[in-house]
């Protein structure tokens, strides 16, 4: 039996982006089924879709109207999209809980010190479902520190790193240097740092692009 291809994958993502959700929910089919002809070794890195957004974050209907210029028609027709897309996936979205959108520069921060904690993966997944299926307020330092802890984490260490402002600076250079690399929107997924993946694609496309990918390592 030949030993299974090597990929590193950077997903390039935030835990308000609700493509991210269902992208990384397809890029985790696509390796179920390769699993054994490829071994992926996941890193989540850091990507703000609102990097101004205040504290208090901002009413989701009016910042995508404001930003996007979308009517409430058009609105529901997205999240009914989306809805449908995560359901066939095994994500809950349950859009009437998202009331609004939050900065989520400290999110980033504790995801950046679940790498080291080897939990990021989880953490990720886990302030997606806070979010996009229980409506939380992903700025909240009270929720991520519960959320971290929910994932096996020590939520007083998680609390710490919160209240301490640790891992900025390397959260803002990785934001830049993927910024650099002409990354402006997400899910951005970066295989071996040369082959780039974007969007919340069908976990057919991953599986397809992913095999060929490994076929050429």
């Amino acid at each position: 039996m030949t030993n299974p291809t090597h990929l590193k994958i950077d997903f390039v993502s935030d835990v308000v982006c609700p493509w991210c959700a269902i992208g990384l929910k397809s890029l985790e089919q696509a390796l179920q089924k390769l699993d054994g002809s490829v071994s992926a070794d996941l890193h989540f890195q850091p990507f703000e879709l609102n990097p101004q957004m205040a504290p208090e974050g901002e009413d989701v209907a009016e910042h995508l109207a404001h930003k996007y210029g979308s009517t409430p028609e058009q609105m529901a027709q997205n999240r009914e999209g989306i809805r449908q897309r995560g359901a066939s996936l095994g994500f809950t979205f349950d859009m009437d809980k998202r009331g609004r959108i939050y900065n989520t520069f400290d999110a980033h921060r504790l995801l950046h010190w679940a790498e080291l904690e080897g939990k990021q993966h989880a953490l990720k997944l886990a302030l997606l479902e806070a979010y996009f299926t229980k409506g939380e307020d992903v700025s909240s330092h009270d929720v991520l520190a519960r959320v971290a802890g929910e994932v096996g984490l020590d939520a007083a260490k998680a609390r710490e790193v919160l209240d301490s402002g640790r891992y900025a600076d390397e959260v803002r250079a990785q934001e830049r240097f993927f910024q650099e690399q002409g990354i402006r929107a997400v899910p951005s997924v970066i295989v071996n740092g040369r082959y780039l993946i974007q969007g919340g694609q069908p976990p057919e496309v991953f599986e397809q692009t992913l095999r060929q990918i490994a076929s050429e390592s």
